[in-house]
């Protein structure tokens, strides 16, 4: 994909709790907490850590360190397109990838070459994969592109390796205007065109690829999108995103974080969450 690095919610902030050492002369009670959640990055309850109601922290000597929380839960993944002339899915699976988006489409014309090998490769190595489709503003309405990426490989199936199909919706990779000279409203119209379609064919709404500062200039920073769509946000730093587009407070269910050497991405939950995802099983 094509977002420039200047893009995307912190992970869950660690516990804090101290449970109060007993006095020397006095043994005093040291009351229960209310619960306390802690939510993994993208907002998703299962990737962070839940306290029982009543239940409070063992006390510690005076110089005791606080135990450090443990880290939310991820899954890294990738995602490759034609560019990607050659995929060594074993060696990704060795470094602890699993799953994939792949590009299928762009516009309502072209179909990636690489698409079909690179799809049945990921899913023979294991990976939980999807597909994906370069959305074109400047040409066929939203409907149809989305018709012409479901008929083309971004099709879902609850197998429990198929994750739901993404629209990829940024700026051009030519020299051209980056809202594809649309307005915010007419921009917002293509989305809906689109994911309204998509979830029409394939009972799934589609994923959004895309970057905050773009979202905030052709959308209008639209919040229409968060209820329903999942967020993929591209934002290529080596810490979680801090600005999240219009209306997902529940933060990113994908992060893609850098490009190099081909682009990486996390989930943000864990494996047996992003199972779940693929399958369609509410995960909220």
């Amino acid at each position: 994909m094509n977002l420039s690095p200047t893009r995307p919610r912190l992970f869950a902030r660690p516990l804090a709790i101290l449970a109060a050492a007993a006095l020397v002369a006095l043994a005093a009670a040291v009351p229960a907490h209310a619960e306390e959640q802690v939510i993994g990055s993208g907002g998703r309850p299962g990737a962070g850590l839940v306290r029982e109601p009543g239940k409070s922290a063992p006390a510690r000597g005076l110089n005791e360190a606080p135990a450090p929380a443990p880290a939310p839960a991820q899954v890294d993944g990738i995602d490759v397109s034609g560019h990607n002339e050659s995929v060594d899915w074993a060696q990704h699976w060795a470094d602890g990838k699993r799953f994939a988006y792949i590009k299928a489409t762009e516009g309502s014309t072209f179909r990636s070459s690489k698409f079909s090998a690179q799809y049945t490769d990921s899913y023979n190595a294991g990976f939980i994969r999807g597909a994906y489709h370069f959305a074109r503003p400047d040409g066929a309405p939203g409907d149809v592109q989305a018709d012409y990426f479901v008929d083309h490989g971004g099709a879902w199936s609850a197998d429990g390796q198929t994750l739901p199909g993404v629209l990829d919706i940024e700026m051009p990779y030519f020299d051209a205007d980056q809202c594809w000279d649309l307005t915010p409203e007419q921009m917002v119209a293509w989305i809906r065109a689109f994911t309204t379609r998509y979830h029409e064919r394939t009972g799934r709404q589609a994923v959004i690829y895309t970057g905050y500062y773009w979202w905030v200039d052709c959308t209008g920073n639209s919040t229409e999108f968060a209820d329903a769509n999942p967020l993929w946000l591209a934002a290529w730093r080596s810490t979680p995103p801090e600005k999240i587009p219009g209306g997902w407070s529940g933060g990113w269910t994908f992060w893609q974080y850098t490009d190099t050497p081909l682009d990486q991405n996390r989930f943000a939950g864990d494996l047996p969450l992003l199972t779940e995802f693929a399958t369609g099983t509410p995960i909220d």
